[in-house]
């Protein structure tokens, strides 16, 4: 591996001080314009980098899983920043997304959920209209409960994606609420 500045300085200071510099230097580059550039294959290079710097930070193994210590540091895995920046984008602009009872007029369980839009294009597909629509739909209930107050809204959010630590879009997609 090659020498980074902070695998030269980690032994000179504090992890504290490692994770001031992650979130300072990397993770304000990382999160600015996640939505727009945080789909494959980009996202996939930018992630397998953040697990590196996590490894130096906590000094260990190359082929050791950085789950834990995600957690641990409390600080967000770059699918997690993503999910939770593109559920923001979409509550925050709901009012450019149609629910599915505006649609049609049948009670179904999913006439609260957003509506996808029905497109052939791979880049809208992959875009952030379309992905905020999938990523908002999967949320579990129980946040969806709380999103008229935005604050509280957000916190809960926080928690549940910090608990769970996803790896990957699709992991978030295949998680499934415990009833």
């Amino acid at each position: 591996m090659r020498n980074t500045a902070l695998s030269q300085i980690k032994h000179s200071v504090p992890n504290e001080t490692l994770k001031l510099i992650y979130c300072a230097h990397i993770h304000s580059i990382m999160s600015y314009g996640l939505i727009f550039w945080g789909t494959p294959p980009m996202v996939n290079k930018v992630f397998i980098l953040q697990k590196k710097i996590i490894r130096i930070i906590t000094n260990t193994n190359n082929r050791d899983s950085c789950k834990q210590h995600f957690r641990n540091l409390r600080i967000m895995t770059l699918y997690y920043q993503y999910i939770f920046s593109i559920i923001m984008f979409t509550l925050n602009n709901k009012h450019l997304f149609s629910s599915n009872n505006v649609i049609h007029k049948y009670d179904t369980r999913s006439n609260n959920l957003l509506h996808p839009p029905i497109t052939n294009l791979t880049k809208h597909k992959k875009g952030p209209h379309t992905n905020g629509i999938k990523i908002y739909n999967h949320l579990p209930q129980h946040l969806k409960k709380l999103e008229q107050n935005l604050k509280h809204f957000a916190a809960a959010l926080k928690r549940f994606l910090y608990h769970h630590s996803f790896y990957s879009i699709n992991e978030y997609l295949e998680y499934k609420e415990s009833k």
